[in-house]
């Protein structure tokens, strides 16, 4: 029976905002961001539950969608419009999305997947594709 990612997102969303940040499975013991953003085609608002790491102030998010050969429809939406909306625990701002290359995609990358391994069979699967790692910067007042 394939997943409905739809559903299993609403159901994730609606478990963060219930509940400070957290979420059941499959997401309980994995940090969670929300990432409202803009649709690349549609311009419709759209909001996405992802893992993240952190690098200083900023969050990092990895467009592994699982290892699959094609980035996740969220890459198209950050890479059109980066100006999004950033949730993580109970604080909400505003914020850019910003595509890491290099070296420094590389290091973001790989912290990541010391924390979360599961990445690491991410990049296995999804060989040849380099999967996109963004930053998540705060917008200053």
């Amino acid at each position: 029976m394939p997943i409905d990612f739809l559903a299993m997102n609403e159901k994730a969303i609606a478990e963060f905002r219930a509940n400070e940040g957290r979420c059941g499975p499959p997401f309980e013991n994995t940090p969670i961001v929300l990432v409202t953003m803009k649709g690349a085609k549609s311009g419709r608002e759209l909001c996405a539950p992802l893992a993240y790491s952190t690098d200083g102030d900023d969050l990092v998010i990895i467009a592994s969608m699982g290892g699959a050969p094609t980035n996740p429809n969220w890459y198209h939406n950050l890479k059109a419009n980066p100006d999004i909306v950033i949730e993580v625990g109970t604080d909400r701002y505003e914020g850019t999305a910003v595509l890491t290359e290099g070296a420094d995609r590389d290091r973001l990358y790989a912290a990541q997947a010391a924390e979360l391994p599961v990445f690491n069979k991410y990049a296995e699967k999804a060989a040849p594709r380099v999967i996109p790692v963004f930053r998540l910067v705060r917008k200053q007042a």
